[in-house]
C-alpha cells in the first residue's frame, strides 16, 4: 500500500511516500481502507522528535491519529461493522501503525459509524479535536449553566469544538481569537470574543470559573496569565502537553485547581458527538484539504500555529 512516512526525527522533509506491507487485522481489530486522515499538532510534535517520538521501535514510521473510511474486514461474521460500511475514528499511534496510509488496522472500541451528513475529509477532522475538547470542556470543566469558561485559541482545531460544546451545554464562553476571527467565533457560540492582537485578555476578562488552555507557556506566558482571570477555586485545563512545566505549583500558589489532559480513542463518546454533527448542534470546519503526497506541506500549515478549523489529508477514493 502507498503511505506517508517518516524516516527519521526532523523537520517536515522527513516525510516521503513509500510502499509498504499492508497491516494485518487480529482479534478485535477492524481493517480499514482509510479516504481521509486528520492532521493534529501532536502528528508534527512526533515527527520532529517530541510528542510521541519516544513510543516509535522502528522506522520508518506511519504518523496519523485521526481517519475515515471504509471497512474492509470485520472481526466476525456477525460484527455490526461489516465490510463496506463508512466509519471515523482515532488509532493508537504508535503502537499501531498511523492514518497516512492507504489501510489502517484499529480496535473495534475506537471506531463508530461515520455521520452520514459529513465527507469522509469532514468526518476525518473530527475525533482527535472534538475527543479533546469533549475531556477539556465537558468531563474535566463540567460545562453548565451559568458557568464562565475561557477558551484559548477557539478557531483552531480543538478550539473551534471547545467553543461549540461549551455554549451547547450553556456555559458563558469567552474565547480568544485573532482579528479574522472574531465574527466566525461568535457565530460558533461564543458570547464574547477577546483579539489577542490587540487586547491583552486579562485587562478584558472577568473572573471565570474555568479556562481551557489550549496554548500553555509557550506563547506569551498564556498558562501564566490566566491564572489571574480565575476566580478561587476555578479550574485551569491545560491541553498541549509539555507546554507548561510548572503548572501544579503556580496553581497551588493561585488558589486554584490546574490539570492536563489526555486524549483517548473512545468510541462511545464519539458516537455522542456523532449525534450532535448530525443534529447540526456542532459542526466540523475544514481550513484546507491537502494530498497524502503534500503531507509535508500540511505539516508546516499546523506549524503555523493559525489554522481555521482542521487540516486534513486525501489519502484515496471512496
Amino acid at each position: 500500500m502507498r503511505a506517508m512516512t517518516m524516516s527519521k526525527a526532523g523537520g517536515p522533509e522527513v516525510l516521503g511516500m513509500a510502499e509498504v506491507e499492508r497491516p494485518v487485522r487480529v482479534s478485535s481489530e477492524l481493517l480499514v481502507k482509510v479516504v481521509a486522515a486528520g492532521v493534529n499538532p501532536i502528528d508534527a510534535k512526533t515527527r520532529a522528535g517530541r510528542g510521541s517520538y519516544p513510543a516509535i521501535s522502528t522506522l520508518p514510521a506511519i504518523l496519523g491519529l485521526d481517519f475515515s473510511g471504509v471497512v474492509v474486514e470485520a472481526p466476525y461474521a456477525a460484527h455490526p461493522l461489516q465490510p463496506g460500511t463508512e466509519v471515523y475514528g482515532m488509532g493508537m499511534v504508535p503502537r499501531m501503525s498511523g492514518s497516512y496510509a492507504e489501510y489502517l488496522t484499529v480496535s473495534e472500541l475506537s471506531v463508530v459509524r461515520k455521520p452520514s451528513t459529513l465527507s469522509h475529509a469532514e468526518a476525518a477532522g473530527v475525533p482527535v479535536a472534538a475527543l479533546t475538547a469533549w475531556g477539556m470542556v465537558v468531563e474535566t470543566a463540567k460545562a453548565h449553566e451559568g458557568q464562565r469558561m475561557l477558551i484559548h485559541a477557539g478557531s483552531g482545531g480543538v478550539g473551534h469544538f471547545a467553543v461549540q460544546f461549551a455554549a451547547y451545554f450553556g456555559a458563558h464562553v469567552v474565547a480568544t481569537g485573532s482579528t479574522r476571527n472574531v465574527g466566525w467565533l461568535r457565530e460558533l457560540g461564543a458570547a464574547e470574543v477577546v483579539d489577542y492582537t490587540t487586547t491583552r485578555f486579562e485587562e478584558a476578562v472577568d473572573e471565570v470559573d474555568a479556562v481551557i488552555d489550549l496554548i500553555g507557556n509557550v506563547k506569551d506566558e498564556t498558562a501564566t496569565r490566566s491564572l489571574s482571570v480565575l476566580r478561587p477555586g476555578g479550574i485551569i485545563v491545560n491541553g498541549p502537553s509539555g507546554s507548561w512545566p510548572t503548572m501544579a505549583e503556580e496553581a497551588a500558589v493561585a488558589g486554584v485547581r490546574a490539570t492536563g489532559y489526555q486524549v483517548a480513542p473512545d468510541g462511545a463518546t464519539l458516537a455522542i458527538i456523532s449525534r450532535l454533527l448530525e443534529s447540526g448542534d456542532v459542526r466540523v470546519y475544514l481550513d484546507q484539504v491537502f494530498g497524502l503526497a503534500q503531507a509535508a506541506d500540511a505539516h508546516r500549515k499546523v506549524e503555523e500555529g493559525h489554522t481555521r478549523g482542521k487540516i486534513v489529508l486525501s489519502v484515496s477514493d471512496s
